[in-house]
């Protein structure tokens, strides 16, 4: 009874070979790059329209400051310490984005199963309906074929009560 010790690498490379972790990875780079392209929406085109209609321009400079930067005794600056609630705002945006993209496409995806899956089960019906029509065809000659042995039956025994009812009266006609 020996098990089989598989290696680290052997292990590997099934993990990776397995078709969804490859689907996975493939679904991260594709997000990756759409959210660089939601990201760029966001800067290049929302935040210019909403620095029409803001004082500060964009939604980035939004901030509240809550100690002011400073440069202490020895010439360092020490950094302000601000919520940029305006950024998080632009967050906020961007996965809005992102989730209405990928609900869209979502739907998309899940109105296109339902069709295939529809197709599919009518195919099914289809086929179901066809067996059984040829079943039924199929019982029918069955019971019509038992009809006709039946009725040849019928004729072969009746032909031997003839041949019975003959002999009788060839017998008692040749015994007078």
């Amino acid at each position: 009874m020996s098990k089989k010790k598989s290696s680290f690498w052997s292990d590997f490379k099934a993990f990776i070979s397995r078709g969804n972790v490859v689907d996975m990875a493939v679904g991260v780079v594709i997000g990756g790059a759409f959210g660089k392209i939601v990201t760029g929406l966001v800067d290049y085109i929302i935040n210019p329209l909403c620095g029409l209609f803001i004082k500060d321009g964009a939604l980035d400079n939004f901030k509240t400051v809550l100690k002011e930067a400073t440069v202490d005794a020895a010439g360092n600056e020490v950094a302000e310490v601000a919520l940029k609630w305006g950024s998080w705002i632009q967050t906020i945006i961007d996965f809005v984005i992102v989730a209405l993209c990928i609900f869209l496409i979502l739907r998309v995806i899940m109105k296109a199963r339902e069709k295939i899956d529809a197709k599919k089960k009518a195919e099914e019906e289809a086929a179901a309906a066809k067996a059984a029509e040829e079943k039924a065809a199929a019982d029918a000659a069955a019971a019509e074929a038992a009809a006709v042995a039946a009725a040849r039956q019928a004729a072969v025994e009746d032909a031997i009560l003839n041949q019975e009812k003959l002999l009788k009266e060839l017998v008692a006609a040749s015994k007078k």
